[in-house]
């Protein structure tokens, strides 16, 4: 069975953590993902190229692997090189920053998907509309992500998961939709594949300690 079957209806986790956090390390994030795989995920998603190789040799499920490099602007995997040093990390799957956004390296995001390929691995676009999904899908990719809605324009943060573009996508490309961003409750999950998705990504929700410590100290009334 190939990666992407192996993911059908299923739930990755995603294992990160933000520079200067208690858990930013590489062990604690290799921790967190077989904590995931213990409770039921069908695959990994990660950052960075040594939680990635940590990772790669403790799991032998799907992995979804990306190096953030920035913190503005294209950031995830963002050129070519990012993705052959992910590729090397034993990622099955290679996710970059696949929106309309000019790249570091002024390289178009084509020759991110050919060195994806070339590597023999997936390519998989984090996109924040239908247009760059469908463009994306035209140069090559093997599976789009709804990672980046809500997070590349003006304005605020939605709150919610974009369950209207992950349908929009999965009636409109040919190639599987992974939905991601902001997918807080198993019923969001399971909205998400009833609205078209292959396979639902979550990652504060469940991996992310402060985040969530946050929502329930901040539900409680103030002293």
């Amino acid at each position: 069975m190939n990666v992407l079957e192996r993911l059908r209806g299923r739930l990755i986790v995603s294992c990160q953590a933000y520079p200067g956090e208690p858990l930013r390390d590489p062990d604690s994030m290799r921790r967190v993902a077989l904590a995931a795989l213990h409770g039921g995920a069908a695959g990994i998603r990660a950052q960075g190229l040594d939680d990635l190789r940590l990772i790669r040799e403790s799991v032998d499920v799907p992995l979804i692997g990306l190096w953030k490099d920035g913190a503005e602007g294209v950031y995830i995997t963002p050129t070519a090189d990012h993705a052959v040093a992910v590729a090397g990390t034993g990622a099955d799957v290679v996710a970059f920053d696949g929106t309309d956004r000019p790249r570091p390296d002024g390289r178009p995001p084509a020759e991110t998907i050919a060195a994806i390929h070339a590597a023999g691995r997936l390519a998989m676009a984090d996109v924040s509309t239908v247009e760059e999904g469908v463009r994306a899908a035209e140069l090559g990719a093997d599976v789009v992500g709804s990672t980046l809605s809500g997070y590349t324009g003006a304005g605020p943060k939605p709150t919610g998961p974009d369950l209207d573009l992950v349908a929009e996508l999965a009636a409109a490309l040919p190639v599987p939709v992974i939905a991601e961003g902001r997918i807080h409750t198993p019923q969001q999950a399971a909205e998400a594949i009833a609205r078209g998705a292959h396979a639902v990504v979550v990652g504060t929700a469940i991996t992310h300690p402060t985040t969530i410590t946050g929502w329930f100290a901040g539900a409680l009334p103030s002293r």
